[in-house]
């Protein structure tokens, strides 16, 4: 809550703000049309054009600081929305409520009024572009993510707050997805628990499996107790019970269910409620650079759950492991959305330049005939017979030559991609490396997304077109020919990032920060003025 007041006093402050401008209209009713408002108003926003304009538009008659019923309910909501900016992990000075209350009441003439009534608009659409798209820029934190960031117009958002109930203009303001409202939910339970101590005790172990006892198997079932997994009991004993917690707490963080309290289910267990909170915050934040607009059915990928999943109305519709970018400069999977257009059945694989210098180059000049699976092409397009070249010659700048894997069981694409054309050249598709999706955590790949069930995914997609979805693809495939196969309603795809993540039914899930990037996120948001605040009022 504000400043740490109870919702009675804050209830007081609000009405003491609205009766402290509507007391000074009352006794000059005329003060609205002076000459010495419309100046101070038209001084204190002269220096940003949008304020500017919207003023000189509306006659520079107040939108705040009027005696009218409209100017009070906006101020109202103004200053009550101001004191809850922290329950949405918004830094509070960064919007001044003391001084804007302290300014509010030391209002004596017309051109005091002029001035509040400017720094009023600037605040609220600092609030309202912070509400909607966040505080930070994505790009300026890591310039791997590449989201693009929807801003509203700031003269879009004045007109929207005058036409309408000021209520539910601020209420709208901030994300509408169910995601964020169970965020928020969460953040708040976790505020409750750091208020009163967290989770206890850590557990002292590296590793505790069934039918195990001791001081230690009494810590791990107080801490699952603590975090809700089990009910409360006293037994020592490493039971069913117990491995029954310990293989929901894994679901919930992304680990092997095997129901063994090994070295990373221990460490999750351990990490702190404070820690869970940042992850949460910083999830608040992510998705205020989402776009609104997800599509009714779109498609989540996200990178550190190693999975992607197919998305209706909300509902999960499909699900599959997925593989990620390996964990260097030159390989992590960007963030950023656009739209799949089309799939390709039999692809071939155009295996990128940089792939073709850092990796091929150096091989086939060792080698002439090393990795024999893939084509050379010329500049116009004519395979090349490797006998004829000295790859002697040639380095990382000079290097002429296309290198392609034609359609196969073998082609490093698998037997299907999925395309959304972007500048990143990043695609989802199929792999003959499965042995990769056994492992707990899946960044091994280039950049692109690999998925475990790439043919039951292609007929999830196809199921909106096709009457019989497999046996149509099915029919591609057995040509064994490349086919471009456009999806007839195109598909958002949002690449995304979070380490919390909700679902509808069931507990906030968990997961590990893979390439550091929410680290630099919380930093961000840190400098910016956001705090782990517990539960007050």
């Amino acid at each position: 809550m504000f400043l740490g007041k109870t919702r009675r006093d804050f209830g007081l402050l609000i009405a003491a703000a609205a009766f402290g401008l509507t007391a000074i209209f009352t006794s000059q009713p005329a003060v609205a049309q002076s000459t010495a408002f419309r100046q101070a108003l038209a001084e204190t926003v002269s220096d940003d054009r949008d304020i500017a304009g919207f003023y000189r538009e509306n006659g520079f008659a107040p939108i705040w600081t009027g005696a009218s019923p409209e100017d009070l309910a906006r101020r109202k909501a103004l200053v009550r929305t101001l004191g809850e900016v922290e329950r949405h992990s918004l830094p509070a000075a960064r919007y001044d409520l003391p001084g804007l209350m302290a300014r509010m009441g030391a209002a004596r003439s017309a051109r005091d009024l002029g001035q509040i009534e400017g720094e009023l608009t600037r605040t609220f659409l600092r609030l309202a572009r912070d509400m909607q798209s966040g505080i930070l820029v994505p790009s300026r934190v890591d310039s791997e993510i590449k989201r693009e960031v929807l801003y509203v117009d700031p003269a879009a958002n004045l007109r929207g707050l005058v036409s309408g109930d000021p209520k539910a203009f601020f209420r709208g303001l901030m994300p509408q997805s169910n995601e964020y409202a169970r965020l928020m939910k969460q953040k708040l339970r976790l505020e409750h628990l750091l208020a009163q101590g967290g989770w206890g005790a850590m557990v002292p172990a590296s590793t505790l499996k069934p039918g195990e006892s001791g001081a230690a198997v009494v810590a791990l079932r107080n801490r699952l107790i603590n975090m809700g997994y089990l009910a409360r009991s006293a037994s020592p004993q490493y039971d069913a019970a117990l491995q029954s917690a310990i293989q929901a707490f894994q679901a919930d963080h992304g680990l092997e269910t095997d129901g063994v309290a090994g070295t990373t289910t221990i460490a999750a267990l351990n990490v702190s409620v404070e820690q869970r909170l940042k992850s949460v915050i910083v999830a608040m934040e992510r998705e205020r650079w989402l776009t609104p607009n997800r599509g009714k059915r779109h498609i989540l990928v996200n990178l550190t759950d190693f999975s992607a999943r197919i998305m209706d109305d909300d509902t999960l519709t499909f699900q599959t492991r997925a593989v990620i970018g390996k964990n260097l400069s030159d390989r992590r999977s960007p963030e950023f959305s656009d739209e799949m257009e089309h799939m390709v059945i039999n692809p071939t694989w155009h295996v990128p330049r940089s792939i073709a210098v850092k990796e091929y180059l150096p091989q086939m000049k060792r080698n002439p005939n090393a990795a024999s699976h893939l084509r050379l092409y010329d500049s116009r397009g004519r395979e090349v017979n490797r006998g004829a070249v000295n790859f002697e010659a040639y380095t990382a700048r000079n290097f002429p030559f296309a290198i392609k894997q034609p359609p196969s069981n073998r082609n490093a694409l698998g037997l299907v991609k999925f395309m959304f054309p972007n500048k990143y050249n990043i695609y989802l598709h199929d792999t003959p490396q499965k042995a990769l999706f056994g492992r707990e955590k899946r960044d091994f790949s280039h950049g692109c997304i690999r998925l475990q069930q790439p043919f039951d995914f292609a007929y999830t997609l196809l199921a909106k077109q096709e009457a019989d979805p497999k046996a149509y693809f099915h029919s591609v495939l057995n040509n064994g020919r490349e086919a471009i196969v456009p999806l007839k309603t195109h598909v958002p795809v949002h690449l995304i990032y979070r380490t919390a993540f909700t679902q509808a039914q069931g507990r906030t899930q968990y997961r590990g920060d893979v390439y550091g990037r929410d680290a630099k996120i919380w930093d961000a948001l840190e400098k910016a003025g956001v705090s782990l605040g517990a539960v007050q009022g």
